[in-house]
């Protein structure tokens, strides 16, 4: 009986301490896609050139990349709850700051220092998930994860509109700094990084996960994760299935609708919510069809060639469109972009176990490398054509470099190896 209740617990628990994380990651998501709403407000009152305006965004991103090693070896050295926490605390800062400025140069810090506090809240979930559920349940996990981080991006689309033309941008971020604050405390308090710090069994009792690693092992298998061959494929296409999502979702999206469809900023910002949505609900399909057909590589090459395809169809039809069957298309293309959510799951499965959060952190380079300079190629672009005032042809352009990328995502997914949904590490 007393075993029973243990396992009751735990698995009340686990819920619990999941959420609260997967709060902070939703936060996560309301940094990454928030930009866009607020771009034409920035740059106006700035005085930025569009170039400029992408590089304050993609210091997030940019801060976000260079932490990924970082933060798997805190991830795997601390622990998810301190590293969790203290992330979630250097973003609330970093809002704040970016809320109360008067400086470019402030602006440039405080976007630097959310994307360095967020930069290891995923990890810290997949590090938790491998501990508190089953191995056959975390590709839906994943899925259901990035479904709630996503609706996060989703409040940066029109709620965020609403409330930036009722309250003005920054009143609107500081309130979100204020949410941060509350739940980096929330993570400190509630969260424990294993079963058994709570004196419950362990769900993996044979995973290497639930052994305590020491800082020099961490050192050794990042050098181990990133020589093994079959991290690559994986990593180079969350790179264009990421970076793009960004460049409709999260910057261009918004201004472009508002010049196709001569609509206000609000009914522009209802557009990306509907992509945005879109890629929360396919976030937790695809996941789950992953672990349902026991297949990593699949679900990735088919969703890709959907997603490429919208893409395809959005640069030939700029302008054309109806705008029921511009929602529909904005809602496929923010479905099939989840087609890395496999991505973490299939580079953790063809590495050692004992690096959940090395194997994550590598993962997660390719989405912020993406994240990063796919949007920096763009804004070049944008300024390249500056003159052009047929926006149409400007945005076939800034496209058809997004299509690239996410072409060259899909070419990965074939080389991306196929483990079933379980851990084939050898060494290589």
């Amino acid at each position: 009986m007393k075993t029973n209740a243990n396992k009751n617990q735990a698995s009340s628990y686990k819920w619990i301490a999941w959420g609260i994380i997967v709060l902070s990651y939703a936060i996560n998501y309301f940094h990454a896609f928030s930009m866009g709403v607020v771009k034409d407000s920035i740059i106006m009152e700035f005085g930025l050139s569009e170039s400029m305006f992408v590089s304050i965004a993609s210091t997030y991103a940019m801060l976000y990349l260079i932490m990924q090693i970082p933060t798997g070896i805190l991830v795997d050295s601390l622990g998810s709850r301190i590293t969790s926490s203290v992330g979630t605390f250097i973003a609330a800062i970093g809002i704040t700051l970016f809320s109360l400025t008067d400086s470019v140069t402030m602006l440039f810090i405080g976007r630097s220092l959310i994307g360095l506090g967020t930069s290891v809240i995923f990890v810290c979930i997949l590090k938790l998930q491998s501990s508190w559920f089953e191995q056959s349940k975390l590709g839906t996990m994943t899925g259901i994860t990035c479904f709630i981080g996503t609706l996060g991006g989703a409040v940066a689309q029109t709620p965020l509109a609403f409330l930036v033309e009722t309250f003005g941008w920054r009143m609107s971020f500081r309130g979100i700094g204020v949410v941060s604050f509350i739940v980096a405390f929330g993570i400190y308090i509630i969260v424990r990084n294993t079963p058994e710090e709570l004196g419950y069994e362990p769900v993996n009792p044979n995973n290497p996960n639930e052994t305590k690693t020491t800082f020099s092992e961490v050192i050794v298998g990042v050098w181990h994760v990133f020589k093994n061959p079959r991290t690559w494929p994986p990593l180079v296409a969350y790179a264009g299935f990421y970076g793009s999502s960004v460049i409709i979702m999260g910057i261009w999206g918004t201004s472009f609708l508002t010049k196709a469809y001569n609509i206000t900023t609000v009914e522009a910002a209802g557009f990306t919510t509907v992509a945005v949505v879109g890629s929360a609900i396919g976030a937790v399909v695809i996941g789950n069809m992953s672990d349902k057909y026991v297949s990593r590589k699949k679900p990735m090459i088919v969703s890709g060639i959907i997603y490429a395809l919208s893409w395809a169809l959005l640069i030939l039809t700029i302008g054309k469109l109806s705008k029921t069957a511009m929602m529909i298309l904005m809602f496929v293309n923010g479905f099939m972009s989840y087609a890395y959510v496999v991505c973490w799951s299939a580079v953790g499965e063809v590495n050692n176990p004992k690096y959940v959060g090395v194997s994550s952190s590598v993962a997660n380079i390719g989405g912020f490398c993406g994240s990063m300079l796919l949007p920096l190629a763009v804004g070049l672009s944008f300024d390249k054509m500056s003159g052009v005032e047929n926006y149409a042809s400007v945005y076939r352009v800034a496209f058809g470099i997004t299509l690239v990328a996410v072409i060259i995502s899909v070419i990965a997914g074939f080389f991306l190896k196929e483990t079933n949904c379980k851990n084939i590490y050898e060494e290589i």
